[in-house]
């Protein structure tokens, strides 16, 4: 009798909806989880290169991870990464745009001219290397610095397609999702930056 009533409660509890949704808000949210903890790194690596700013960077990317949770964890996690991205280009895209105005505003007032924000430094420019060796690691700190250079003056993007493409390992449809385009104008965006990036590295790489 008992071992029946715990049956007849268990199948009770998967038939009710409730239960059901909830199980499943659940397994979402720890699932969603997962991923921004994965994509987090990469992320920010992303805006802080666009941006040449950590703390905007960092708040960029914060801003996109809440719009995702709030307005796309219901949906089939094989769609949250080109979602963010989407949600993450245009949040760098729209934090430029202000800064932009910014700048314009600031030129017509009395005093400096200088936008606080030209002189802050980019903190990938100073960052010690973890086990300092000799030629190699100066080779490649060049190397790295350059390519972070060249990056930021691509046209946004070419920029865009070319880090979503190699940082994120995206494929061409993915990453006209993520950047709300043609599958076509995400390979003329890649191969024009890839172009670029070939002329502007190839002393260093």
């Amino acid at each position: 009798m008992s071992s029946f009533a715990t049956l007849s409660n268990r199948w009770t509890q998967w038939d009710d909806p409730a239960a059901d949704a909830k199980d499943f808000a659940l397994q979402n949210s720890r699932e969603l989880d997962q991923f921004l903890a994965h994509i987090e790194r990469r992320a920010f690596r992303m805006a802080q290169v666009a941006l040449r700013n950590a703390d905007d960077a960092l708040d960029v990317v914060q801003d996109a991870m809440l719009k995702l949770a709030r307005s796309y964890a219901a949906r089939p996690s094989e769609e949250w990464r080109p979602l963010f991205f989407r949600i993450l280009q245009n949040g760098i895209r729209d934090l430029q745009r202000r800064h932009t105005v910014r700048r314009r505003f600031m030129a017509w007032l009395p005093g400096p001219k200088e936008d606080p924000d030209g002189e802050a430094q980019n903190p990938l420019d100073n960052v010690a290397d973890a086990a300092p060796t000799q030629t190699d690691v100066l080779m490649q700190d060049q190397a790295m610095h350059q390519l972070e250079k060249s990056l930021r003056a691509l046209p946004a993007r070419q920029r865009e397609a070319f880090m979503l493409r190699n940082f994120e390992g995206m494929d061409v449809a993915e990453t006209a999702a993520a950047m709300g385009c043609t599958e076509g104008s995400v390979k003329t965006h890649y191969s024009r930056a890839v172009h670029a990036l070939r002329e502007q590295l190839s002393e260093v790489w």
